[in-house]
């Protein structure tokens, strides 16, 4: 027995017990729990986010739409990133109906998918309990617990990283290049799903090859060439009939300033993202002009107080502050923080244990891929300087969840080491205080908790550091109190998510958070907004802050309770019952029936500023309501002459007031058409709403 600071014998090859008995019950259990959890209450959030919802309606009517991913039947303009993850839930909508549950079904089916998939990547070489280990971390991640029950494309993106890393490290078991193809394939899927963020995983899966790939260093280049290629070609081909097909025929892409697909993919969702200047978007720098134009007189207020003027390691804006500790503060720290202390503390022990086996060594290929996952994306979530949401963090759940688990499994195999007891200790240790932290946002949230917690880590952290209570029965009790301590937190933030609806276009987990801050539908702080990213996120009837100006903002938007003021002007994020830049409009039933007398006569029953504006009279219809402007309401698309050829051919019925710009709002050739649309239409108003008849 190894009672000394030395480093412990790690033998070249270290094969996982046998299977026993007890491990298909185990992982039905996971997957079964996992399931119910998932699809439990999924009908309580409605439409979601409803700026995809429509796109999912579309693509369910038009196979054309279900191509490009148009946000409307009738074509006029898609959605900002690529149609892959609508692709899934258009099908389920045809074969069941529209309704929330044919829609967010798939996505609960794709977070059973991601854990049962993790569980195998990691038991394959780790063992059962390793496995089961990270399949129940990844499943109790709060914000995966969310995206796994929306109808974002995260869920989808995150299923399809874990099997790039599964088919990567296959390829270092056996040296094959057919894995390496397939790692690249999973990764083009990918971008069809999320455009440039899935390139993250792209240097981890790229270097771990190269390090630990069994074939001489220049077959494991040509290998990784090889996924290059497959990653081309799987992503390529819709890209190409994209940009070949007739721009004439086929809907604006959406997110672009020149209808261009690959204008989109390096712009507005990619070098934008991380340098901040996003074209087309109402942040600073995004050809919006500054965040007081952007967002009106409310603006201002929002600029100077509620958003950070700085952070530790950067600079901040609409977006939060950026730096080294952005992952922890109390926008993003609960919703994927719980964990991350650990997972570096055992990414460097793992490493070290796994320090004299041979360079082709699939465990320490594991250690190093999920822990340069973690760390890639962990450092450009902080500092990038563009668009970012606290949802954005599942992308992080994975590689914390795996390290977690096969770092602690590993060390608890060599625990004889006293060293390795006091890494286990100080890991403990760690999780505890981020628990205290995280729990302590929240001082009405279970506040017995964080002491709860707290005291069953200390008193782990110090058991594991006796030999004598790390064998035998005590051992089980010991492993207990790490689990509680490790996952109390995380499964309290899991199961409050679980019961709240959650709508809108930017939400997060867990109970309200005093202090987070973030970008619109994120904003904390005096007169701000919720601080969990509540603006348009949770529906749970929860009393609603102040809004700059002194306007209170409707905690819950559902259906016609949602007619509130829009406190944000120019911005129009908080909406009413026409919709806003983050909500979806919530039409009454007398103007849901005005819009579908005729409907077959028109090819849009209607047309309105914005997507999420125009996705709820579209989802309450089912028919084509067009998105002017697309998100942001900024998009070219259509022009005033479009617009006025679509009117005088009799295309469009009405034009509704309202939406991403307040009042008539938008902004270029969106408010070139609201102002000719005032100036040459009667205004009627209808359940609130004001409407055009363009046929009058």
């Amino acid at each position: 027995m190894t009672t000394t600071l030395e480093q412990p014998k790690v033998d070249a090859a270290e094969p996982p017990p046998a299977r026993r008995r007890w491990e298909p019950w185990a992982l039905a259990a996971l997957l079964a729990g996992t399931a119910v959890a998932y699809i439990w209450g999924l009908g309580a959030s409605g439409w979601a986010n409803s700026f995809y919802a429509a796109a999912v309606q579309a693509g369910s009517e038009s196979w054309k739409a279900f191509f490009f991913g148009s946000s409307d039947a009738a074509n006029s303009i898609t959605v900002d990133k690529p149609p892959m993850s609508l692709w899934l839930m258009s099908l389920s909508v045809r074969i069941f109906g529209l309704s929330s549950w044919a829609m967010l079904v798939p996505q609960a089916l794709l977070g059973v998918g991601s854990v049962a998939l993790l569980y195998a990547t990691v038991k394959r070489w780790f063992g059962a309990p390793a496995g089961l280990l990270a399949g129940f971390v990844l499943a109790l991640t709060p914000i995966a617990v969310l995206m796994f029950r929306f109808n974002n494309p995260d869920a989808l993106l995150v299923l399809l990283m874990i099997a790039s890393v599964w088919a990567m490290l296959r390829a270092v078991e056996d040296g094959r290049t057919r894995w390496m193809v397939l790692t690249g394939v999973f990764v083009g899927l990918g971008f069809l799903t999320k455009q440039l963020q899935v390139m993250l995983v792209v240097p981890p899966l790229a270097l771990t090859y190269l390090v630990a790939g069994p074939p001489k260093f220049g077959k494991r280049l040509a290998q990784c060439f090889a996924a290059l290629g497959a990653m081309i070609v799987s992503a390529g081909w819709w890209l190409l009939i994209v940009e070949l097909w007739p721009a004439s025929s086929r809907p604006w892409i959406g997110g672009s300033q020149n209808n261009s697909i690959l204008e989109l993919t390096l712009g507005y969702n990619g070098l934008g993202r991380l340098n901040g200047e996003e074209t087309g978007s109402v942040t600073p720098g995004g050809g919006r002009g500054d965040a007081t134009a952007a967002m009106g007189g409310a603006g201002e207020a929002m600029t100077d107080g509620d958003f950070p003027a700085g952070g530790p390691g950067g600079g901040g804006g609409m977006w939060g502050s950026t730096g080294i500790t952005r992952m922890f503060e109390s926008a993003q720290g609960g919703q994927i923080a719980w964990l991350i202390p650990a997972a570096l503390i055992l990414l460097v022990a793992g490493l070290a244990l796994r320090g004299r086996a041979p360079r082709v060594d699939t465990q320490r290929a594991s250690f190093l891929v999920w822990g340069l996952w973690l760390l890639v994306t962990g450092l450009t979530f902080s500092f990038m300087a563009g668009i970012f949401h606290a949802y954005y963090t599942v992308a992080l759940a994975p590689a914390v969840a795996a390290l977690v688990a096969i770092g602690s499994v590993t060390l608890w195999r060599r625990r004889d080491a006293l060293w390795v007891r006091a890494v286990l200790a100080v890991t403990l240790l760690a999780t505890a205080a981020m628990s205290w932290v995280l729990l302590g946002r929240s001082a009405s949230f279970v506040p017995w908790l964080k002491w709860a917690v707290v005291v069953v880590g200390v008193v782990a952290a110090v058991a594991v550091l006796i030999p004598a209570l790390t064998r035998g029965r005590i051992a089980a009790v010991v492993t207990l109190a790490a689990l509680f301590t490790g996952l109390a937190g995380p499964t309290a933030y899991a199961v409050d998510t679980i019961a709240t609806p959650h709508t809108g276009s930017i939400v997060s987990a867990g109970p309200n958070v005093e202090g987070a801050r973030g970008g619109p539908g994120g904003m904390g702080g005096p007169g701000g907004m919720d601080g969990a990213g509540r603006m348009g996120g949770r529906t749970d009837g929860a009393t609603a802050p102040a809004m700059p100006g002194g306007t209170t903002a409707p905690g819950a938007i559902d259906g016609a309770t949602a007619g509130a003021t829009d406190g944000m002007g120019g911005m129009g994020a908080m909406g009413g019952a026409a919709g806003g830049l983050l909500s979806g409009s919530t039409p009454g039933a007398e103007l849901v029936s005005l819009l579908e007398q005729d409907s077959g006569n028109y090819t849009w029953v209607a047309a309105a500023i914005g997507s999420n504006s125009a996705s709820g009279y579209q989802l309450a219809t089912e028919d084509p309501v067009m998105p002017i402007g697309g998100f942001n309401g900024s998009d070219p698309s259509p022009t005033l002459e479009q617009f006025q050829q679509y009117v005088a051919d009799g295309k469009i019925h009405y034009f509704i007031s309202g939406g991403r710009g307040g009042g008539m709002g938008g902004d270029g050739t969106a408010s070139e058409i609201s102002t000719w649309v005032q100036e040459n239409f009667t205004a009627v108003t209808v359940d609130g709403v004001t409407l055009y008849d363009l046929t009058s």
